[in-house]
């Protein structure tokens, strides 16, 4: 029995994934929705898209909200496109359903017939015309999705540089420091094993031990001592 899938991608995790949902079980009740959080634009990344893409067989439906949360890589997403189709795997975008596959499908079957005339050569000029154009519009809904990506690093660039001009802080304030899960164990195990410390070993052995590269280790074993002695004073 074939399946309905509903693939659904934010960026990033503070943002809201149901305005998606809402959209595809909408039109289709029964869809199986798959959730995702991922930045990049290349589908290697993507666990869950690509564990689709795994399972899913002839017959069955992929809808997505729009062609951007297939893909915003023109050649890879253009590429999937075809793979797809040709696997006999119907895709549906609700915001530009001028490219879904049935679209697509059209162009390939619905030919003029010829005639055995010598209006032929033109009738078959016609077709491939039809076939490339539904070719174009499916490589510029992905051209779109790609374009939208570089416009909004573009955005986010002059925004920082603005920003710089304006005299304001980016990033942490010189002599922040970044406080981490990591950061805090990794400190709290250096002052557990180093001799410098509470333990016995040598910074090499606690480097090895706790598994922190080397530049890391002397950050936060600097940290730590700073931390310590603060602490001292205050007491």
């Amino acid at each position: 029995m074939s399946k309905i899938y509903g693939y659904c991608r934010i960026s990033t995790k503070n943002q809201s994934i149901e305005r998606q949902i809402r959209n595809i079980k909408d039109l289709y009740p029964s869809a199986i929705i798959l959730e995702e959080s991922f930045t990049g634009t290349k589908i290697e990344g993507r666990k869950e898209f690509n564990k689709l893409l795994s399972k899913v067989k002839s017959g069955d439906t992929i809808v997505f909200d729009s062609v951007s949360r297939m893909s915003r890589n023109v050649e890879e997403g253009y590429k999937l496109y075809e793979e797809l189709y040709n696997k006999g795997i119907e895709l549906i975008f609700i915001k530009e359903p001028h490219i879904n596959t049935t679209t697509y499908k059209q162009a390939l079957t619905n030919n003029i017939e010829l005639t055995g005339t010598s209006v032929d050569s033109i009738l078959k000029g016609v077709n491939e015309y039809l076939l490339a154009l539904a070719k174009e519009q499916i490589k510029l809904a992905f051209i779109q999705a790609e374009k939208e990506v570089k416009d909004l690093q573009q955005r986010t660039k002059e925004g920082i540089e603005t920003a710089r001009l304006n005299g304001k802080q980016i990033g942490l304030e010189k002599g922040t420091k970044l406080i981490t899960k990591k950061s805090i164990a990794a400190k709290e195990q250096i002052q557990k094993y180093s001799k410098d410390f509470n333990g016995s070993l040598k910074d090499t052995e606690v480097m090895k031990l706790i598994g922190v590269a080397r530049n890391s280790y002397y950050k936060y074993k600097k940290e730590l001592i700073e931390e310590l002695h603060n602490a001292q004073c205050r007491n």
